[in-house]
């Protein structure tokens, strides 16, 4: 088994990347991952992410009134993980607009892509409309805007 930090997380190259181990509630009865559980683990990346680059969602919530919402999702499984998996969850940001973040997120063993995901992020107020993105989080997530060339 590997021994990687299974809540390791980083930014390199312009792509996030957190480990994360399958542990047994994350499976059915025959160790396969529950489908819904990739939409955790897209989620504590996003999360993850947005700590690593200084804007943690309580901080964004407590000085700027704002939060990040999934507005759609598109979900490819393409192969299961299963029982003690060490997976890695790559988030790649496609685009950074006025009020809305694109975004590609993979899982992967052993760099085999078992999920790939397509996730429209929008900023929110707590009153529930769409606001601008904040702008110090914004030209953040633009430096890490993958080009054209790469997809």
């Amino acid at each position: 088994m590997n021994k990687i930090d299974p809540s390791s997380s980083m930014i390199a190259d312009g792509k996030h990347r957190l480990a994360i181990r399958v542990y047994y509630e994350d499976t059915d009865s025959g160790g396969v991952v529950y489908y819904s559980n990739y939409l955790k683990y897209a989620e504590r990346a996003r999360t993850e992410m947005l700590r690593d680059i200084g804007s943690e969602h309580q901080a964004m919530k407590a000085e700027l009134g704002v939060g990040f919402v999934v507005r759609s999702c598109n979900a490819d499984y393409q192969k299961p993980a299963f029982l003690d998996d060490l997976l890695e969850v790559e988030t790649e940001i496609l685009a950074v607009r006025g009020a809305s973040i694109q975004m590609r997120q993979t899982v992967t063993r052993a760099n085999e892509a078992l999920v790939i995901m397509e996730v429209k992020l929008a900023c929110m107020n707590f009153d529930g409309g769409a606001v601008r993105i904040p702008e110090g989080v914004r030209n953040v997530m633009a430096e890490l805007v993958i080009s054209k060339s790469e997809d």
